[in-house]
């Protein structure tokens, strides 16, 4: 198995944050450092599976494989997904020590609603890789009224710093609010169309990755997904 899917499997990172890692020599390989190229040998052990090879991250030993955990978690406005330990509202506070989860993707600080967390590290690159074109829903209030000539051109895709946004499924909630299902995850997506629009983003709220629903689930909770949950996640993500 090539090492940053390995990386990914273990739950230390995603595959790509892995590629990423090696790439810019924080991952020790048998006391030389890594390339993309290095492979490991999988053992079973008491303690979970394990690879043969001695791999560091950032100086830690990188332990056996953890048992795959999925958690639902309803996002607060004001926490920041980014897993960083100094920051006083990062999410990783907010985290069990163990089993190590980190959110699929992430929402930004002003932004409230469903995150997908988990050590399953090929889940993730399924979810995140734009090849895979999976849906994410969003309900969204802007700072005025609209027309429908602004759902149109959110719909046809949107151009703003030398990107156009893929064409995608929006409708209208009320007369200052629309529901929209992107298949991107482009950084701070939602607000730059709406302002290439001429509009302000003023609440973001996420409901909805593939079949997985925010639904009642509280503000800054957090619960384990059902084994009817994750097989309907698992079916649609599947390839055809």
């Amino acid at each position: 198995m090539r090492l940053a899917k390995y990386l990914a499997l273990t739950g230390y990172c995603s595959r790509r944050a892995a590629t990423r890692l090696i790439r810019e020599g924080h991952v020790i390989f048998n006391d030389r450092l890594a390339n993309h190229i290095d492979s490991v040998t999988l053992i079973d052990t008491s303690d979970g599976q394990d690879c043969l090879e001695k791999i560091v991250v950032d100086g830690e030993r990188l332990k056996a494989v953890e048992a795959k955990a999925y958690w639902l978690f309803n996002k607060a406005v004001g926490t920041d997904s980014r897993l960083l330990d100094d920051l006083p509202n990062s999410l990783l506070h907010l985290l069990p020590t163990s089993p190590r989860l980190y959110p699929v993707g992430r929402l930004d600080k002003d932004s409230r609603g469903l995150l997908l967390l988990t050590n399953d590290g090929e889940l993730t690159h399924q979810l995140m890789h734009p090849d895979f074109g999976h849906h994410k829903t969003y309900h969204v209030r802007v700072n005025r009224n609209f027309d429908e000539d602004f759902l149109q051109k959110m719909a046809a895709g949107v151009s703003y710093k030398e990107v156009t946004t893929l064409p995608c499924t929006i409708t209208r909630l009320a007369s200052d609010s629309y529901e929209i299902i992107l298949t991107q995850g482009l950084n701070r997506q939602i607000r730059r169309m709406s302002q290439a629009l001429g509009f302000k983003v003023i609440d973001l709220k996420r409901v909805s990755i593939q079949t997985l629903e925010l639904a009642d689930l509280a503000k800054g909770e957090m619960r384990p997904l059902s084994q009817t949950e994750l097989g309907k996640l698992l079916a649609s993500i599947a390839p055809n």
